[in-house]
């Protein structure tokens, strides 16, 4: 249904963003449902049945092969000391999607899904500044396909047909997965934001073909609002200061080099931030009912 091209060849993304650290993302089985039985699968459940789904689904490794492989994305700045440092970060080249190389959705989710997939794989999500560069150095920039607003903008149905869009697109372009794309989804980051303002779910991005986005960081809905617009994209945790490697959420904690990372400067206690948005509450989210209403 959502086939590309095969994978290129990245010996730069090789050199430092090496597939040990992909190491926690379980292989994907043979029997596992490609893009199309997903979307029948959750056909008629609500959205916290969907979400379980989605959260199981790529807990178990249903992700694409071109989803494990990162690139490099280079972010060079002065730290507060005012001494110049380079950070290089590790990507996935595009948001997650549930399925195979042949037929694969870009799956939009909640905050607390995206949290504890991260956390489970070994990555974090980017900030808003992660973004701004993410988009930069892409190698395919896809201009944004904003839908009608409404209440459908949650449905599966208009993941399906933003999806399609997409894959016009990437066909338009010739491009193959495995390449840093971006511009095509609004990004879940992270931000001091959700500190002071629990229970919600921070946006950016969209960026248009001047660079610009259309969202800016917004924490306007709450933690479980996904629509077709979202995407998330994971950063490894292993960042490299200098070529020298890092905890990432170490880096965002430091009051020297969080400001290369993020224009917010340091966000204290990443690590309880992000257990207390994210993992705690997936588990209270899996005991919800699955109702077989509601989305189409």
């Amino acid at each position: 249904m959502f086939c590309l091209l095969g994978l290129p060849g990245t010996a730069a993304a090789d050199s430092l963003c090496n597939p040990s650290q992909l190491r926690q993302i379980p292989v994907r089985s043979a029997a596992a449902l490609p893009a199309e039985g997903f979307v029948q699968r959750v056909k008629g459940m609500n959205e916290a049945g969907r979400e379980k789904v989605i959260r199981s689904e790529l807990l178990a490794g249903n992700l694409p092969r071109f989803l494990r492989r990162l690139t490099p994305v280079t972010l060079n700045g002065k730290g507060a000391d005012g001494r110049p440092v380079e950070v290089t970060l590790c990507v996935l080249p595009d948001y997650l999607a549930i399925g195979s190389d042949q037929d694969f959705l870009r799956i939009p989710m909640g905050l607390e899904t995206a949290l504890v997939v991260a956390d489970r794989f070994g990555f974090v999500l980017p900030t808003a500044k992660i973004v701004d560069a993410i988009y930069r150095q892409a190698a395919v920039k896809l201009p944004p396909q904003p839908l009608p607003p409404g209440s459908r903008m949650r449905t599966t149905a208009y993941y399906l047909d933003h999806e399609q869009r997409v894959e016009a697109q990437m066909q338009e372009r010739t491009a193959a997965p495995g390449a840093l794309i971006a511009g095509h989804k609004k990004d879940l980051v992270i931000t001091e934001r959700l500190r002071r303002i629990p229970g919600r779910v921070a946006i950016y991005g969209w960026h248009r073909t001047n660079g610009k986005p259309i969202q800016p960081l917004s924490t306007v809905h709450g933690a479980r609002y996904a629509d077709y617009s979202h995407g998330v994209r994971l950063v490894s945790d292993v960042a490299y200061v200098d070529g020298e490697p890092r905890p990432l959420v170490r880096l965002l904690e430091d009051p020297r080099l969080a400001p290369v990372l993020n224009d917010e400067g340091p966000i204290p206690e990443l690590d309880r931030l992000i257990a207390a948005l994210g993992p705690a509450k997936a588990e209270q989210l899996a005991s919800l009912p699955v109702s077989t209403s509601q989305l189409r």
